[in-house]
């Protein structure tokens, strides 16, 4: 078994998946399977794993133009059909794959919460009434 043919798959659609379900997506070797899969990750992030899906991805169909002399030709190729691990946790365990994005985001929301401090001292003295001027225009004018 290497750790390097399991590599984690790091997409909005694996995040939600490891905040909502505690699932994490890995891109596995073709030749893995689940008992594999299972002692592998227990091994190399020290949690306790529930269970494994995997699914296998057939490469999509995609169009090469070549061109050799004075002649092109359309052909169709194909990318490299790939197998996923759909891995869940036991309870109160986790992995820290996206922790850099989590970081971030508390970032942003205090950054945000200064923000709102800083309008809400703004829109106060804004709301403050404004200064009498002292004596009227027209009577200045009239003496």
């Amino acid at each position: 078994m290497n750790s390097l043919s399991i590599i984690p798959v790091l997409s909005e659609k694996s995040y939600q998946l490891s905040l909502k379900r505690n699932c994490y997506v890995f891109s596995v070797s073709k030749n893995y399977n689940k008992i594999e899969i299972t002692k592998t990750i227990e091994k190399n992030y020290n949690v306790e794993v529930k269970d494994v899906n995997i699914t296998n991805l057939k490469g999509k169909k995609k169009r090469v133009m070549s061109i050799t002399g004075k002649r092109q030709s359309n052909q169709f190729g194909y990318r490299n059909n790939t197998k996923r691990a759909f891995v869940y946790l036991k309870e109160g365990f986790k992995i820290p794959i996206f922790d850099a994005i989590e970081e971030e985001t508390k970032k942003e929301e205090k950054a945000q919460k200064n923000f709102d401090k800083i309008a809400e001292k703004e829109l106060k003295k804004s709301e403050k009434k404004p200064r009498k001027i002292l004596g009227n225009r027209k009577s200045k004018e009239k003496e």
